[in-house]
């Protein structure tokens, strides 16, 4: 069974750094998410059942609504659907305007995973046209 030993989750870890100027009082923020997603899951060919199809649902669901933001930003829509899941919610100041994002894409090898990897290379393609604008610095005395 394909994905038998798969966690079937996103893990996010997320690094908020404070930092004080002691000579001017200045004091700066930043954030750092490390997001690893879970992959799609094609039900037909993974064969689940159950709770794992239940899992493999809500990350597909989720997977779906990350893609629907990125055209939305990409599109320069006035409004991006960021509630519709727990992922883009989460990531809603992430993925505005005045951050950075970078994606990576590990993609199989395995000449059966074609379609797979083809549907990975192009939500990566999408996420690619999305511009962010210019970042900006977040300080404060």
């Amino acid at each position: 069974q394909m994905n038998a030993d798969s966690s079937r989750s996103h893990s996010m870890l997320s690094t908020y750094v404070v930092a004080r100027n002691s000579l001017t009082g200045e004091t700066a923020r930043g954030k750092l998410h490390l997001i690893d997603l879970a992959g799609s899951e094609r039900v037909s060919k993974s064969g689940v059942k159950g709770a794992q199809l239940a899992e493999a649902t809500n990350i597909n669901k989720s997977l779906s609504a990350l893609g629907d933001v990125i055209q939305a930003r990409a599109n320069k829509q006035g409004h991006v659907p960021f509630r519709n899941s727990t992922l883009t919610y989460l990531l809603q100041d992430s993925l505005s305007a005045d951050s950075k994002t970078l994606m990576f894409v590990q993609v199989s090898p395995v000449g059966s995973n074609a379609g797979e990897t083809q549907c990975s290379l192009n939500f990566a393609a999408r996420a690619r046209q999305v511009e962010l604008g210019r970042a900006s610095k977040h300080t404060s005395k």
